[in-house]
């Protein structure tokens, strides 16, 4: 079971990010998908999250109507489109599968002028 984070850089306050999470060694449609974020100093938040279907989604309020989760279930991926950029969207951010528990190593976002 492996998740692989991708997409994360280095951008202008005000820019956009996509990012990435694929799996592999497990069918991801049976899963519930989340992502997460820990800046420095922090403690790990929940950013989004995505039913196994796609059918209901959750978002912290801090990113609310920038960040939008997606999934695509025939290519074993999730993705978060981050729009409005902020300094303070700077953080790792991670991928997170449940049940079972399985993270991705993540993908560094840092938003600076």
């Amino acid at each position: 079971v492996q998740l692989v984070e991708s997409g994360g850089g280095l951008v202008q306050p005000g820019g956009s990010l996509r990012l990435s999470c694929a799996a592999s060694g497990f069918t991801l449609s049976r899963y519930d998908m989340s992502w997460y974020r820990q800046a420095p100093e922090k403690e790990r938040e929940l950013v989004a999250a995505i039913t196994s279907t796609g059918g209901g989604t959750v978002y912290a309020t801090s990113v609310k109507g920038r960040f939008t989760i997606s999934r695509d279930n025939a290519k074993n991926t999730v993705y978060l489109q981050m729009n409005s950029l902020k300094p303070e969207d700077t953080a790792v951010y991670y991928c997170h599968a449940t049940p079972g528990n399985y993270w991705g190593r993540g993908t560094r976002v840092t938003v600076s002028s």
